[in-house]
């Protein structure tokens, strides 16, 4: 599978819905049907990984009636979509924590990833009770050596603690919706070189133009990876 990895912060549905007058439910539902576009855009895109930032580790702090909106979102998007993905070559895993989500979700989580394994047109992955900070030092726990691993061994590592499936190849294009200009806490070490992206449009208002003109100013950069640029050099 070659193509790009793109990571995606789906940050904005609570302001989009009150800025709508509605309900922050109705906003991460409108949400909740925006990923299907960007997924099914993706391959055109030449994406051939796509990481979606969906509940952070720190999103527990939300209230309870919101998160327990959420995870029964979480819970029938998989069942929903999980036909879909087959049918379009999409394999679906969900990093993160697994322990503290419902037994519904994660049954649902193990069936969806079961049924799509066979998907080469897309690794999409979702992040659910998720942590880059956390995942990097339970990666650490797991070290039986003294001394320091290598890049892609420690990589290697941290898809086996977070459940991703295959290991993901290093970000390339990192897209945040909402206006906010941070990481929080997704995918640290995978994004060490990955081109950022900060919209001011939210989540919901996020379509497929908007992800091509990103993937186009993508190829626009030029990425040195800390080297000089071959005009430069020569």
């Amino acid at each position: 599978m070659s193509g790009i990895h793109v990571g995606i912060i789906m940050d904005g549905n609570g302001r989009w819905a009150t800025r709508q007058g509605q309900s922050r439910a109705e906003g991460h539902r409108r949400g909740a049907a925006v990923v299907r576009t960007i997924v099914e855009a993706a391959p055109s895109l030449g994406v051939s990984t796509l990481t979606l930032f969906a509940f952070s580790a720190d999103n527990w702090r939300r209230p309870g009636r919101e998160v327990s909106w959420l995870m029964r979102l979480f819970r029938d998007y998989l069942r929903g979509e999980t036909a879909r993905c087959v049918q379009t070559g999409v394999r679906l895993n969900v990093i993160g924590r697994r322990d503290r989500l419902g037994r519904a979700l994660r049954t649902a989580i193990e069936e969806t990833e079961l049924v799509t394994a066979g998907g080469s047109v897309l690794h999409l992955r979702v992040a659910i009770d998720y942590s880059a900070r956390d995942a990097i030092l339970r990666a650490a726990q797991c070290l039986q050596t003294d001394s320091l691993p290598s890049h892609e061994s420690f990589s290697r590592l941290l898809a086996i603690v977070d459940h991703g499936g295959p290991q993901a190849p290093p970000v390339d294009l990192l897209i945040r919706t909402g206006g906010e200009r941070r990481l929080s806490d997704f995918l640290l070490w995978e994004c060490a070189y990955a081109e950022l992206c900060f919209l001011p449009v939210m989540w919901p208002d996020f379509d497929p133009d908007c992800f091509a003109a990103a993937v186009a100013d993508f190829h626009g950069r030029e990425r040195r990876f800390g080297a000089l640029p071959d005009a430069a050099a020569s």
